[in-house]
């Protein structure tokens, strides 16, 4: 995190602490619950969002070589993204151009060829088909009219994004609203991925991104589990056109006061949460970076998918080093499977009745207020309405 944006941020939160309060909006918002159930949404939502947007993939880190290679059809779209022999990512449908089999599954490191298990056809890192066979088989076709189809895919900040439809390239740092510099700054290209864990649950996919918004619910539903680590209802937010971050105080954020600036260390006493439009979480924790991706499923309205990612800054060596990316994945799938999902599941399911026509974001919440009025706002939905 840049020095500058560091200083700001710590006057800010240590203010909020001295003062027992945190970052307000001018109003309290009312969400329409139909964004949780409407499946005229949802279907806008997959077209908008999963099929003509730029979406975070993953991270660099996960492909670092040549030939390494990952795929994933979570947002409903079979993707392949390999680096090929000229260090480049490309992104490609993992559609072979014979039956339309998957060509790849999983990650893979060192990949030469991807070979179709339906029929043996063979595409190299950079998408291209390398013979047709049987000899003889495909007369007046070629090679390179069934390559691979490539998609948009744009790198950077130790980041892979990619436009899960065929189409025009984007700019990344556009996506990012101003980020890019502090993202930068992180240098997460260094890391290294340790494990991720899918969670499918019966609850709309944007409830994911809820849970992350706020910091109210931390004192009484995590009081057991993370609540002892954190500052009580503090939180400082501020958007970057469609995205956002979340500043989460630890309790030794106060230890900063009285020191020189120049030791002052946001990272190292927050929890700072980044919401990458539309659909992706990255979390900075100290010593550690996550990414939740979440995609709806089934109907687009009452079901969703969520990967959780875990990304250390080396490989681990030591009994120690193991230790820390083991406690550390289970308490990140513990705490939301076992106390935030159930929670939201049951907000899912509330919002099928005649109880409320909207649920209700406080002034203290403008992480939710910002998110969910760019999602409106993103899909050419009218706003909802703010409280008298």
């Amino acid at each position: 995190m840049l020095r500058e944006t560091q200083v700001e941020l710590v006057n800010r939160v240590l203010g909020y602490i001295d003062n027992r309060t945190t970052q307000m909006n001018e109003r309290v918002y009312l969400n329409d619950v139909s964004t949780y159930t409407s499946l005229e949404q949802a279907r806008l939502e997959r077209q908008k969002f999963f099929n003509e947007m730029p979406q975070f993939f993953t991270m660099s880190c996960q492909l670092p070589d040549p030939g390494d290679y990952f795929a994933d059809d979570l947002g409903g779209v079979p993707i392949l993204v390999v680096r090929g022999r000229d260090g480049i990512a490309r992104a490609f449908l993992n559609v072979c151009r014979h039956r339309g089999a998957k060509v790849a599954s999983g990650t893979g490191k060192g990949q030469r060829a991807f070979v179709c298990p339906y029929h043996g056809w063979t595409y190299n890192t950079e998408g291209g088909l390398v013979a047709l066979t049987p000899p003889g088989g495909f007369e007046g076709l070629t090679c390179a009219e069934r390559s691979l189809t490539p998609l948009p895919l744009a790198e950077g900040h130790g980041m892979i994004w990619v436009l899960p439809n065929p189409g025009a390239g984007f700019d990344l740092d556009q996506m990012l609203g101003g980020l890019a510099p502090e993202l930068a700054n992180y240098n997460m290209g260094s890391f290294v991925p340790y494990k991720s864990g899918i969670i499918s649950k019966p609850m709309n996919w944007k409830l994911v991104l809820d849970t992350f918004l706020e910091t109210w619910h931390v004192a009484t539903l995590h009081k057991a589990t993370v609540a002892p680590i954190f500052q009580p209802n503090v939180n400082a937010y501020d958007a970057f056109g469609r995205n956002g971050r979340l500043i989460i105080p630890r309790r030794s954020f106060k230890d900063m006061k009285g020191k020189p600036e120049s030791e002052w260390d946001v990272p190292r006493h927050s929890a700072i949460v980044y919401t990458l439009f539309p659909n992706t979480l990255m979390v900075w924790q100290g010593k550690h970076l996550e990414t939740w991706r979440s995609f709806p499923a089934g109907d687009g309205a009452n079901s969703c998918v969520t990967e959780a990612t875990l990304y250390l800054p080396k490989i681990p060596e030591t009994e120690k080093e193991i230790e820390y990316g083991e406690r550390n994945m289970k308490l990140l799938l513990d705490t939301v499977e076992e106390e935030d999902f159930p929670v939201a599941t049951d907000i899912h399911m509330g919002a099928h009745t005649p109880a409320q026509r909207y649920t209700t974001f406080g002034r203290n919440e403008p992480g939710l207020q910002h998110y969910h009025r760019t999602v409106r706002e993103a899909l050419g939905l009218p706003d909802t309405v703010n409280a008298a």
